[in-house]
């Protein structure tokens, strides 16, 4: 499979450089006013369609007949995975090119196509963990249908929230990739691993510019990417294998999930709507209260530095639910023990933040 991750991150990092030297004109719509940035200069946002390029011509080599990777995936179900997540990646490039694509609209289509994927490839969540859930679920398909629909149309924004910083959710998402192929090849799963393996070397190809340069952001199409793929693939493989946990893929993407419902519980308590953009999410404050001001010749370089220095913060704290994920991948009460011990610490650490009690050592 090695193979496979050369191809993806050299298809990606060729068209993301494309992008980032012709698509320099679309990144002037993008206000300086914005409560979301923290760079100097006008940056295209279009590597999110380098990541579906690399990925996808991937996927479509894997599934050579002649199947020379020995990962039993055919060119038709790989394509027709593609073309029922273009329409979300599409409305996320448009919004990265346009700003003019609502809220509403993007997330009605991520969850449009998040049915047409359930649909086309049988995919549902029969098991939660709890046993009369898993009961009502099993007696009614269409609910597991609906509950697997929901979950992969609604992680690609969770992904998006925490796209604020260079290589953050980029590496985050490698995190999880790696953490899936690794239990899918526990199970013998080569097709899925394969998946994952095509994604992680497309946003290597991603970061290769991103970070720490900060040429060219993933955008809205790139957490898309990276929402829908990740999240379809743990259905799929919670659905195939049930000496994996259900709470696997819950402990794995805890933080942008946790992150997001934080965000909704933040915003509605404060009279606001959850779509408003803020900057009061978690790595925003790392940004702001614990990163140092870095000394530079110009502003621009300053912004450059701290925002670099941010994101290792959040890649330890996501390694922190990856560990624990991959050591007790088939152990439920473990995983949802994890899981509570995630929730109290960012709370925690968020309210620490807020109220300026952040220990001397973490800020130097």
């Amino acid at each position: 499979m090695i193979a496979l991750i050369v191809i993806s991150f050299l298809v990606s990092a060729f068209a993301v450089q494309v992008f980032m030297r012709r698509a320099r004109r679309h990144a002037r719509r993008y206000a300086d006013d914005m409560p979301q940035r923290f760079h100097k200069g006008h940056v295209p946002r279009l590597g999110g369609a380098g990541i579906i390029i690399g990925m996808g011509v991937a996927w479509l080599v894997a599934g050579i007949p002649s199947d020379p990777f020995n990962v039993s995936w055919p060119i038709k179900a790989s394509g027709l995975l593609l073309l029922c997540i273009a329409p979300a990646v599409l409305s996320g490039i448009v919004e990265d090119v346009t700003q003019r694509v609502s809220v509403g609209y993007r997330l009605a289509l991520t969850i449009g196509a998040a049915f047409l994927v359930c649909w086309a490839t049988n995919l549902g969540v029969m098991r939660s963990g709890v046993g009369f859930v898993d009961a009502w679920l099993q007696a009614w398909p269409l609910a597991a249908m609906l509950f697997a629909a929901l979950a992969i149309g609604g992680l690609p924004h969770a992904f998006n929230i925490i796209d604020g910083y260079n290589g953050l959710a980029g590496t985050v998402a490698v995190l999880v990739c790696l953490a899936i192929s690794h239990v899918a090849l526990q199970v013998g799963d080569r097709q899925l691993a394969a998946m994952m393996i095509c994604l992680v070397g497309a946003t290597l190809g991603f970061l290769f510019w991103n970070y720490p340069r900060g040429k060219i952001f993933a955008g809205d199409g790139g957490a898309y990417v990276w929402g829908m793929v990740i999240a379809i693939a743990c259905v799929t493989l919670v659905q195939r294998h049930r000496v994996v946990s259900p709470w696997f893929p819950m402990l794995l993407l805890i933080y942008p999930v946790w992150e997001t419902l934080f965000s909704i519980y933040r915003k509605v308590a404060r009279g606001q709507s959850p779509g408003t953009a803020d900057a009061l999410h978690f790595h925003q404050l790392i940004f702001r209260r614990i990163v140092r001001v870095a000394f530079a010749d110009d502003e621009a370089r300053q912004l450059l530095s701290r925002n670099n220095r941010t994101s290792p913060y959040l890649w330890i704290f996501a390694a922190l639910t990856v560990v624990p994920a991959v050591l007790f991948w088939n152990n439920t009460w473990a995983l949802m023990s994890f899981c509570a011990l995630f929730v109290a610490t960012y709370v925690a650490a968020y309210l620490m933040i807020v109220r300026f009690k952040v220990p001397r050592w973490l800020r130097r």
